[in-house]
């Protein structure tokens, strides 16, 4: 088989190529998103591998399906990128990673509230400065406070066990509750619940027409004064217009953000040498109290092998018509 990867990097080559030495595909990578510009590099491919900002809409479905393409897999969990209905009318098969190390993504989400709360990213800069002075360090106690966890699949579960570490008081809201968090004393409240009672707001919830814009002008007023809102699931998610008002209103005390709408236009790339031409990025990024990151939470050892040994997989599995011993890893 012949695979054709798109939005690759190095560390995306090293782990493919070393897990491919248990399944001897043909490897073909390229470091261009994918899109209608990039079609013609497709030659006597059986499979394409796309990431999260490639877009597979029905022009570039159709095209790949022309060119002799069988097989889709997504390297991601998400899969709203994708025109699934288009896949299904033209007899592609379509795969993803539902689970790839859980806690990588947890334990980022964590790290994102423990350094917005205690600046430790600021810290280190005035300390480098020979600055040893602490005001305007303050934080607080996660001890006893209450985090929302909106979301409970496996992200969403290995994050309320480590948030319930800390001591404090997890609500949960899920359309699936989960019995291993009740058990553990973690209580499942309706969302508005959730929204009023919550200290910190951690989203884990995947991105469809009813959780776009989730966080939004209305949820934000539901939510406590001086809020801690997370985000490390999908940047559609969070209407980012209403947050910007919420933290110039300082409704909202601290925002941190792993993904953004409008992401594959910034993300996994060096602009430190452009002009970013996206004012809202840029205005978000001009609060002292945000804190971004690029879509990095999912990036550990760990995680980047489960990746590639789950994509090789599922692709030996379509090619051999076996069964999949995960079958939320099939989309089509």
């Amino acid at each position: 088989m012949k695979i054709t990867f798109f939005s690759t990097k190095p560390y995306d080559k090293e782990f493919f190529d070393k897990v491919n030495q248990d399944f001897n595909f043909e490897l073909d990578y390229f470091e261009t998103h994918l899109g209608p510009h990039i079609l013609n590099v497709i030659e006597h491919s059986d499979a394409v591998c796309a990431f999260v900002n490639d877009k597979l809409d029905a022009e570039v479905l159709e095209s790949l399906a022309n060119k002799g393409v069988k097989y889709i897999a997504l390297r991601c969990a998400g899969f709203n990128n994708v025109d699934l209905e288009t896949a299904k009318r033209l007899g592609l098969r379509v795969c993803r990673v539902p689970a790839y190390s859980p806690e990588a993504v947890a334990e980022h989400a964590m790290a994102m509230i423990l350094t917005l709360n205690r600046k430790t990213h600021k810290a280190y800069n005035r300390v480098r400065e020979q600055n040893f002075a602490l005001n305007g360090l303050m934080g607080f106690n996660l001890y006893q406070k209450t985090i929302g966890v909106i979301g409970t699949g496996n992200i969403g579960t290995a994050f309320a066990k480590i948030a319930k570490g800390f001591g404090a008081k997890i609500l949960a809201y899920d359309i699936a509750e989960n019995q291993e968090l009740k058990d553990l004393g973690i209580e499942y409240v309706p969302l508005e619940t959730l929204l009023s009672e919550s200290d910190v707001i951690s989203l884990h919830c995947p991105l469809m027409d009813a959780t776009h814009h989730l966080i939004n002008e209305d949820s934000i007023k539901k939510m406590k004064e001086n809020v801690m809102i997370i985000n490390t699931s999908r940047g559609g998610l969070i209407d980012t217009k209403a947050v910007i008002d919420g933290l110039k209103s300082k409704h909202i005390g601290y925002l941190g953000i792993d993904v953004y709408e409008q992401e594959e236009k910034l993300f996994f790339r060096d602009l430190s040498h452009t002009i970013i031409e996206d004012d809202t990025i840029q205005r978000l990024m001009s609060f002292p109290n945000v804190l971004v990151t690029a879509h990095q939470a999912f990036f550990t050892q760990e995680a980047l092998h489960q990746i590639a040994t789950s994509t090789l997989s599922s692709l030996s599995h379509f090619e051999k018509n076996e069964a999949f011993e995960n079958p939320n890893a099939v989309l089509i």
